[in-house]
């Protein structure tokens, strides 16, 4: 079973992440911020993994340490369970509707980070998140995880938006870490 867990403290921040790839879907979620637990666990039960993400961070100074750390944690621990690639599909996509919102996100788990990110947030996202934080949220993810993914969102309601690049990560997720055809999915030899 692939599993992976990463612990991050700073002077901002105090992050855990435990992971099993194998898992139900199944999440433990505690970031002090509401639509961002909502939004995690929607990413853990489409990625099929079994998630458990703890995080306090200074709240009262915004969101961002604690969004943005998290995600830095969330890539470690990917990183780790994902090891040298052995045995993975690598690449994955998923196409996911959220009432008017439609999410498409394709990745490739093959080491290398890169994020090209395409939608925008009118608002704070439910009165809690700044639009922008949740693109910096996929960048310090795939950034740490070695993760190149390609997201777009559109829509006129920026919770189903939002809502649905995080299913559609997990989605894709799943389907690049499924089981490929053996060894290590590359001409190169090497993730």
């Amino acid at each position: 079973m692939r599993s992976g867990r990463y612990a991050r403290r700073t002077n901002e921040t105090d992050v855990s992440v435990e992971l099993v790839i194998e898992g139900s879907g199944r999440s433990e979620v505690e970031t002090g911020i509401p639509f961002f637990n909502h939004m995690l666990h929607a990413l853990g039960k489409h990625s099929g993994m079994d998630l458990v993400i703890r995080a306090s961070g200074d709240l009262d100074v915004g969101p961002h340490h604690t969004v943005e750390d998290t995600g830095i944690a969330l890539g470690h621990a990917l990183r780790d369970a994902i090891g040298d690639g052995s045995g993975i599909r690598r690449f994955g996509h998923a196409l996911v509707p959220m009432d008017e919102a439609l999410a498409t996100v394709a990745i490739d788990c093959g080491g290398r980070s890169y994020l090209v990110f395409e939608s925008s947030f009118a608002t704070l996202i439910e009165g809690q998140i700044p639009g922008g934080i949740v693109c910096h949220f996929f960048e310090s993810l795939c950034s740490n995880a070695g993760i190149t993914a390609n997201m777009k969102a559109a829509g006129t309601c920026d919770h189903h938006k939002c809502e649905a690049l995080f299913k559609a990560f997990g989605r894709a997720l799943a389907d690049a870490l499924s089981e490929g055809l053996g060894g290590i999915p590359s001409t190169k030899g090497v993730l």
